[in-house]
């Protein structure tokens, strides 16, 4: 196992949301007290419910808050599939987030335009001429070893040149979006997989146990540190690594 990377198992769905939530409020007093600002990014599905649950019951100074989004579905804000949509309806006003703290893709564009647009948009927040550096992002995992909208074997794996890009052929619906690219992702100074359920058992021991190189296989954050955090069905298959 690298040095950087941090496998927990803990029993059940509720402990998965304690630990993810107090490391993101131990890294958000970490930045803030470092830089003034903690900039997250965001990952849709199960993340959506465990935030929902978790962030209400930590203790941060919330306008220092900048969120962004690993990925998005170019869809309607008000569309089932819209992440921020998503967070919208369940955090604000759960926590003391405002809709101007989110950085958000603009929805009408098309994925190839709404991607150069988000890159503007993101550069107002990082120092220029280099790599955007997030103190966390919150990665998810699909039952494919996909991340991000970082499908196995899709070409925009091996982009290097943008930091975010467009996906026109996502192999799941809906099928535009952006999303983060690796080396972006791989700048990150601290990333977190929150995976549950005995759905997800195999697909974790090929990440992580067969180092199979899928997508979520390939998050390494090259300056910073990599957590996993699985609930013992999710990690059943990994107990002797």
């Amino acid at each position: 196992m690298s040095t950087n990377r941090v496998i927990t198992v803990v029993q059940s769905e509720d402990d998965v949301i304690q630990e993810l939530c107090d490391m993101i409020q131990i890294t958000a007093t970490n930045a803030i007290e470092k830089d003034d600002v903690f900039k997250i990014g965001l990952s849709g599905g199960s993340l959506t419910k465990f935030l929902t649950i978790g962030l209400q019951k930590i203790t941060t100074d919330w306008s220092k808050w900048i969120v962004f989004f690993c990925d998005e579905r170019v869809v309607p804000v008000e569309s089932a599939d819209s992440t921020y949509g998503i967070y919208k309806n369940s955090l604000i006003g759960v926590v003391p987030l405002d809709e101007d703290q989110f950085v958000k893709i603009d929805p009408h564009l098309p994925a190839e335009e709404a991607a150069k647009d988000y890159i503007q948009k993101m550069a107002v927040h990082f120092p220029p001429d280099c790599l955007p550096r997030f103190h966390l992002l919150l990665l998810g995992m699909g039952p494919d070893g996909h991340t991000c909208s970082l499908f196995p074997g899709h070409r925009i794996c091996d982009e290097t040149s943008v930091w975010v890009a467009p996906v026109t052929n996502a192999p799941k619906p809906p099928p535009s979006r952006i999303t983060l690219t690796f080396p972006v992702v791989n700048n990150a100074e601290c990333c977190i997989f929150a995976i549950t359920g005995a759905g997800k058992a195999e697909i974790v021991k090929r990440v992580l146990k067969e180092d199979e190189q899928l997508p979520a296989g390939r998050v390494k954050p090259t300056d910073g540190v990599l957590h996993w955090i699985l609930d013992s069905e999710a990690g059943a298959h990994i107990k002797d690594i």
